[in-house]
C-alpha cells in the first residue's frame, strides 16, 4: 500500500470527502488551465485524477462493509 492510501486510510469519512470536493475543485481548475494553454505541470492532472479515484474507492469500500 503506498503512503498516499495508507493517509487516506486514516481520515474520517468527512475529512475524505472535503478532500475530494478540494480535489475536483482542483481538477476543474488545471482543465480550464489546460484548455487556455496556461498550464505548466501537466503531471499534477494525473495526480489529481488518482488521488480523486483513491478517495472514491476507500469510500466505497467503507460504504459496502457497512
Amino acid at each position: 500500500m503506498s503512503k498516499v492510501a495508507a493517509d487516506l486510510r486514516q481520515k474520517s469519512d468527512d475529512e475524505l470527502k472535503d478532500q475530494l470536493i478540494d480535489l475536483r475543485k482542483e481538477q476543474f481548475n488545471l482543465r480550464f488551465q489546460a484548455a487556455s494553454g496556461q498550464l505548466e505541470n501537466t503531471a499534477r492532472v494525473r495526480t489529481v485524477r488518482r488521488d480523486i479515484a483513491r478517495i472514491k474507492t476507500l469510500l466505497g469500500e467503507r460504504k459496502a462493509s457497512a
